[in-house]
């Protein structure tokens, strides 16, 4: 009765299993593995390999709460992980800021992500790369266009699209991995540390950036069918699975090329592919590398209206941004600006100022949904009495504890770097060039998200 009654005049069920987990490992294995693999490798070398091992379990106590807040009524609304810390912490203020810093940093990546399908679709059709910044910016503005359309059709157009993409990329990844465990050099393995115990931790936080956006299918509880009982599924096996493929592809990658070649790539896995493959099974990889990063990009894209929608409804944000489709059941009006922002960011090349601030962001956004889980007997008994996932209480402290503990070391070693930064620069050279760190940016924008606080909590008390 709950599930009929959210779904009446509001958002439509048309996204099945299979779509959700298109939703999940098309966002994962994206564009994050690809530069991630070339960035950390600089850090620390093949011990990229052992980084993903320490990181999945991370990911996966993190997954907990999500697991246990969608078994909840909760789970038959958009919202995530918001929607699980307001209910549980009860404050207007923390859920707008917690909003707010999410957006940004959905909008932040879907422009960095159109910059890139821009790039490499061009690579592809020109592999002489005679292109004017101008032509990528034009492709990469009808990439965005393109997405917007698909989303205003409706989730079920949406999902299966993002269903035929991960068959590509499914495809490509399989050819790039099947032939490369048989082309491995061991010698490739050594040095394995490259930047000893400091460059092993300095490359976590960035490595991170590849699960980074793993709760978005939490966006899509108020359309997935059956969403308590197939979300909770979904999170376990959708995060096996793409940790397992991360683990194979670098495992591959650092096997079939030496990792200074691989950090100075700026598309490591094609780059590694070229070592073993021929030119035809190279090209496919290459369009396995634009079909990850078009998965994610319509993935990212899907989030930002499905939570200003849940924002509206919660009366933090305007009314009009929970208004849907009469025919398509889509909130318009969210896609709508999401779309301008995303495209201005994209065009103005300066996605940095929100694409920086992301990750850390959102390990912050995921510990502070791990300590909901921990208060919710607590906070909001009537939804922990609801609560039908079968992952002991005990589990649930232990993962919820080993989430919030790794995540803030995550972005203690982030801050580390980011005050070594500030103090050794030239702030106002940095101020000129808008080179911020992401602790700076953090703070801007959290600030920023206060304010706009503070005017609608305003509106709002002259409308009543």
């Amino acid at each position: 009765m709950a599930e009929a009654k959210a779904s009446d005049g509001t958002l439509k069920r048309d996204l099945g299993s299979l779509e959700s987990y298109a939703v999940l490992v098309g966002i994962l294995v994206g564009a994050g593995i690809f530069k991630v693999t070339s960035d950390a490798s600089a850090a620390t070398g093949p011990s990229v390999i052992l980084g993903h091992l320490v990181l999945a379990p991370v990911i996966m106590a993190t997954a907990v709460a999500y697991i246990v807040f969608l078994s909840t009524s909760l789970g038959l609304e958009p919202g995530g992980e918001v929607l699980h810390i307001s209910s549980t912490f009860k404050s207007d203020r923390l859920t707008f800021v917690a909003a707010w810093l999410k957006l940004i940093s959905y909008l932040g990546a879907g422009a960095y992500l159109a910059d890139a399908l821009a790039l490499n679709l061009m690579e592809l059709f020109n592999p002489d790369g005679v292109f004017s910044p101008f032509t990528a910016k034009l492709v990469g503005l009808g990439t965005l266009a393109l997405f917007f359309i698909i989303q205003f059709i409706g989730a079920r157009f949406f999902g299966r699209v993002q269903v035929v993409m991960c068959g590509i990329l499914a495809l490509a990844l399989a050819v790039l991995l099947v032939p490369g465990l048989f082309a491995i050099d061991v010698e490739n393995y050594k040095p394995f540390f490259t930047g000893g115990a400091s460059g092993f931790g300095r490359a976590l936080p960035s490595m991170f950036f590849a699960y980074a956006g793993f709760e978005a299918l939490s966006q899509a509880a108020g359309e997935v069918k059956e969403s308590r009982k197939n979300l909770p599924r979904v999170f376990v096996r959708g995060i096996v699975v793409t940790a397992l493929i991360f683990l194979a592809m670098s495992f591959v990658a650092f096997g079939t090329l030496p990792s200074s070649e691989l950090s100075g790539s700026g598309v490591p896995m094609s780059a590694a592919a070229a070592t073993y493959l021929p030119f035809g099974a190279e090209a496919l990889v290459t369009l396995g590398a634009i079909m990850a990063i078009a998965t994610s990009l319509n993935a990212s894209m899907f989030v930002p209206s499905r939570l200003a929608c849940y924002m509206a409804r919660d009366g933090l944000m305007p009314p009009i941004f929970a208004e849907l489709h009469t025919t398509s059941s889509t909130p318009t009006a969210g896609l709508c600006v999401s779309f301008s922002v995303t495209a201005v960011l994209m065009l103005s090349g300066r996605f940095d100022l929100a694409l920086n601030v992301a990750v850390v962001s959102l390990m912050l956004l995921y510990a502070l949904h791990s300590l909901a889980l921990l208060l919710l007997p607590k906070r909001n008994p009537a939804i922990y009495a609801e609560v039908e996932s079968r992952v002991p209480r005990r589990i649930q402290l232990f993962a919820a504890c080993t989430s919030i503990l790794a995540l803030v070391t995550l972005v203690l070693l982030t801050f580390k770097d980011d005050v070594g930064k500030i103090l050794s620069s030239d702030w106002s050279a940095r101020l000129r060039e808008l080179d911020f760190t992401s602790l700076e940016l953090l703070f801007c924008w959290g600030i920023v998200g206060l304010l706009l606080y503070q005017w609608n909590a305003a509106l709002r008390r002259r409308a009543n």
